[in-house]
């Protein structure tokens, strides 16, 4: 049985908010309070906001787009930030099988994007022992998570912000979790592709366009009322290095790598011999799987390839603009 960490059922986020709250809410867009509103325009509201353009965050996107180009086709996605995202329940089982996912220990600093009332930052520091931040941007669910985590006795290892996802720097994260929307997620990929390697990241149900997952958890969820499935989807993905490139290796040896997210194709010359390789890296581990099983390991550390062939006794180097003459 999964321990309840707070008395109350997680309210949706109209149910949350306070009447003030959700009247302000609506005056800045123009609309009627929500409570009030037609199925119809619920539906023409859920549809608009997803196509909403904001102008922030766009500096921020382009300047991690530049750190990007060693991953192909990125520049691709025509995607910008969205206004908002619904609040939507996530169950307790589900919320400790995101963490389990991306194996949360003591040692980890979980970020949480619309973290909605803490739960899945309190759960990571009473239950893994971790420590955490979540972001949101409903002052009053805010509150309520400081409330909550006060109550679980993680107040010391937990913060809450009313903030702009779109806005807060995830460098400190070890993992970040998300239950948004397809196209905040396609906002947010190339702020995660930029982020150490290693880092785990976990979204409820929704992917990261043609970036695969290196692993998806199928969760059974018979109260969920969102969808005609009784389940939810559970993606995990690991940063990768970026390892696009030629590197240069002992004795004249070189390395070509293509890279696309996590997935590598590779041609290794060495002594006169050049052979073909399929590989993977799984953060900074690379790891290439040749003809008759030939394996190719390396560790990836900045600009130097540490490991690779037995008997290098040197580290692979990126090579410069003149290559590896």
């Amino acid at each position: 049985m999964v321990e309840k960490l707070w008395d109350v059922q997680r309210p949706g986020r109209s149910q949350v908010m306070s009447a003030g709250s959700r009247k302000n809410l609506s005056r800045r867009r123009g609309l009627p309070s929500r409570g009030h509103w037609p199925a119809s325009m619920c539906r023409m509201h859920e549809a608009t906001t997803r196509l909403q353009a904001l102008s922030r965050g766009i500096g921020n996107l382009a300047t991690a787009a530049a750190l990007l180009a060693p991953f192909p086709g990125l520049g691709a996605t025509p995607t910008v930030p969205v206004e908002d995202v619904p609040f939507i329940t996530t169950p307790d089982h589900v919320t400790v099988a995101m963490l389990e996912l991306a194996g949360v220990g003591a040692q980890d600093h979980v970020i949480d994007l619309g973290s909605g009332d803490g739960r899945i930052v309190i759960t990571a520091a009473k239950r893994f022992g971790a420590s955490g931040l979540g972001v949101e941007i409903v002052p009053d669910l805010v509150a309520q998570s400081r409330v909550n985590a006060r109550r679980a006795g993680v107040a010391a290892r937990t913060r809450f912000e009313v903030q702009d996802l779109y806005a807060t720097d995830l460098s400190t994260a070890s993992v970040v979790t998300m239950y948004l929307l397809p196209e905040v997620n396609l906002a947010l990929r190339p702020r995660l592709l930029a982020l150490k390697p290693g880092t785990r990241l976990v979204s409820h149900d929704w992917a990261l366009g043609d970036w695969a997952p290196d692993r998806t958890l199928t969760v059974a969820v018979p109260e969920k009322t969102i969808g005609r499935e009784k389940l939810s989807r559970l993606h995990l993905w690991t940063v990768p290095a970026a390892v696009q490139g030629l590197w240069c290796g002992p004795a004249g040896a070189t390395l070509q790598l293509q890279q696309r997210y996590q997935v590598l194709s590779a041609l290794l010359t060495q002594g006169g011999l050049a052979r073909s390789y399929s590989g993977r890296l799984h953060g900074a581990a690379l790891e290439l799987l040749g003809e008759a099983g030939a394996r190719w390991q390396a560790t990836v550390d900045g600009e130097v390839l540490r490991g690779g062939d037995a008997t290098a006794t040197l580290p692979w180097r990126r090579a410069g603009a003149a290559g590896c003459g």
